[in-house]
C-alpha cells in the first residue's frame, strides 16, 4: 500500500497542500501517520478522489467529452504556437502537464489556435509505457 505525504499527493494530483486537507477535513479520505510521525494518505484514495475530481472540472472546458473513442484527452490552455509553411509546434499547459503536438499549420489557422485559446489534445497511442516510482 503506497502511502504519500500531503505535499507529494498534492503535487501528483496538481493542487495545493490546502486542496488535500480540506479532501482530509471533508471526510473524502483519511490520514495517517507514517514511521516518521508525518501525515500521509493513501495511495488508492487520493487516486479515486484525483478521479472524482478530474471529471468536474476539466469536461466543462472539453466540448468532445464523451464523444470521442480516444480516453486519453488534456484540456488546456495554448501557451505557444510555432508555425513554419507547413507544420506548427502547439504547446498547450494542461494542470501541472506541458503537452505537445505537431499538426498542419492550415489547421492551426482553421481551428482558431493562439497562445491563451483553450483547446484539448486528444492522445490515442498503440503503446504507452509505464514507469514504476521506485
Amino acid at each position: 500500500m503506497t502511502q504519500l505525504r500531503i505535499s507529494d499527493a498534492a503535487a501528483l494530483v496538481g493542487v495545493s497542500d490546502d486542496t488535500v486537507r480540506r479532501w482530509i477535513e471533508a471526510g473524502r479520505m483519511a490520514v495517517n501517520l507514517d514511521s516518521s510521525h508525518r501525515q500521509v494518505v493513501d495511495g488508492a484514495e487520493l487516486a479515486r478522489v484525483a478521479q472524482e475530481e478530474a471529471g468536474t472540472d476539466r469536461d466543462a472546458l472539453d466540448v468532445g467529452a464523451g464523444r470521442r473513442s480516444a480516453r486519453n484527452h488534456f484540456t488546456g490552455l495554448v501557451t505557444r504556437v510555432l508555425s513554419d509553411p507547413v507544420m506548427s509546434q502547439v504547446d498547450l499547459q494542461c494542470g501541472p502537464f506541458r503537452v505537445v503536438s505537431l499538426i498542419s499549420t492550415e489547421a492551426v489557422r482553421e481551428l482558431g489556435i493562439e497562445p491563451g485559446s483553450v483547446a484539448t489534445a486528444v492522445v490515442k497511442a498503440t503503446n504507452v509505457s509505464i514507469e514504476a516510482r521506485g
